[in-house]
């Protein structure tokens, strides 16, 4: 019998964790495991990560300008990116107050005392201002195309890209050459895209023996309180909260939900890069939840720069944990700036793995927090920066299956299989 790819992808996540775990604690010293056996897998998984993320960008500005172009009028374009961007918004204020409460609640670090247990200056920081709104949107319009391309900033092509959607509709039935271009480039895409994940298995089981073979035991124990607790509540925006929010708002029951994003949240645990998980974000909503190509062109890739609820929920937690680990708890008055200030910074963080920790020491800096905390925050950022891409990404998911409903852009199929469950919950 034919194993499916997300079996695969599965088999390879925990093969490749068992292995780096052994090669820790049983093999650790042996110069074959140490070099030979975690050299190859860090050069296997870093040539699997660049080929994913060698894709990104033109994938971006290609499916952006189709996604415009395929759009019946101008108008369908405001209102598709004004649902998209309001929902993206909403999604993420809701994660923020969400976790703020939690960690309210459950005061994660209250009884770490772990002030004096690490020496300063282990972590540095690489930011110390918080992002205003006004910066943000200026730095959107790039003076330099070229230059905004090989950085690989997001904001920017997705600005560019519009503005070609935007110009090629408005040459009418001129734009043909231009629009029959841009479709035979996404379709080039999407074939690199098939050929690069028949790959997958491989390059997450080289990523996780990399991950086995690092983690610290003793570090983790030390914070177990705090890593449950972010993982606890992102696992339960995967599986619980997106699940119900598309039931209850497009009739797919959390079923059929979850069993499309079973792929997605597999490999976004491995690579933990919302940009790399781009290509099968945007595979599970075409081809296994039948959203049209328009509404997944557009809203991925915006999605995988502003959507980043999973890094909300990680940056609140981890901020509670600092301050209540160096006895230095946060007042609920201070909920109000620290929630406004997560909000921008997580909307800065990047698709990138380890984008989080970044923005965790902008945080620490601006609460006037022990920069130390960071190490410890970073020490376990690979356990939850997994968790936290995975929320992200089916969180992407979730608001484009919501909008294309609403937009008439999603097969009916699907619909009538969670009619049920939909007339369940409304009654």
């Amino acid at each position: 019998m034919k194993k499916s790819l997300s079996s695969k992808i599965f088999i390879g996540l925990f093969a490749g964790l068992l292995i780096g775990t052994a090669i820790q604690y049983m093999f650790n010293g042996i110069a074959f495991f140490d070099s030979v056996i975690l050299g190859a897998a860090e050069g296997v998984g870093g040539m699997f990560v660049s080929l994913i993320k060698l894709l990104v960008v033109p994938l971006v500005y290609v499916s952006i300008v189709c996604g415009i172009v395929e759009l019946k009028d101008i108008a369908s374009f405001g209102r598709l990116g004004g649902k998209t961007f309001a929902l993206y918004l909403i999604n993420t204020i809701i994660a923020i107050a969400a976790a703020l409460t939690v960690g309210m609640i459950f005061a994660p670090g209250a009884d770490a005392n772990l002030a004096g247990t690490i020496a300063a200056g282990t972590v540095e920081l690489k930011a110390t201002e918080t992002p205003d709104i006004f910066s943000l949107i200026t730095n959107i319009v790039p003076s330099n195309p070229i230059q905004a391309f090989a950085s690989g900033d997001m904001l920017q092509i997705i600005f560019m890209a519009i503005l070609t959607g935007l110009a090629i509709q408005a040459l009418d039935h001129r734009g043909g050459p231009a629009i029959k271009t841009f479709k035979v480039a996404n379709e080039i895409m999407m074939k690199l895209i098939s050929l690069v994940m028949s790959l997958a298995p491989y390059g997450v089981f080289a990523l996780m023996i990399q991950l086995g073979a690092t983690l610290d035991a003793n570090t983790l124990m030390s914070v177990a309180g705090y890593v449950a607790l972010v993982i606890a509540m992102l696992v339960f925006w995967i599986f619980v909260f997106y699940p119900i929010m598309v039931g209850l708002t497009t009739g797919i029951s959390p079923k059929t939900f979850l069993r499309a994003v079973r792929e997605q949240i597999l490999f976004s645990l491995s690579t933990a890069s919302s940009n790399a998980t781009i290509p099968v974000t945007m595979r599970t909503l075409t081809e296994k939840l039948n959203v049209s190509k328009s509404v997944a062109g557009f809203g991925v890739p915006l999605g995988a720069t502003m959507n980043m609820s999973g890094v909300s929920i990680y940056i609140a937690l981890a901020a509670i944990f600092v301050a209540n680990a160096f006895g230095q708890p946060i007042n609920s008055a201070d909920l109000f700036t620290l929630g406004f200030t997560i909000l921008l910074l997580s909307i800065g963080a990047g698709g990138v793995p380890g984008g989080g920790v970044v923005m965790v020491g902008v945080i620490l800096h601006q609460l006037g927090l022990p920069p130390e905390g960071l190490a410890i925050v970073a020490a376990v950022d690979r356990i939850n920066d997994m968790f936290c891409t995975s929320s992200n990404v089916v969180g992407d998911t979730a608001v484009n299956t919501i909008v294309a409903k609403s937009e008439g852009e999603i097969a009916e199929t699907e619909v009538e299989d969670g009619a049920t469950f939909a007339q369940t919950m409304r009654n």
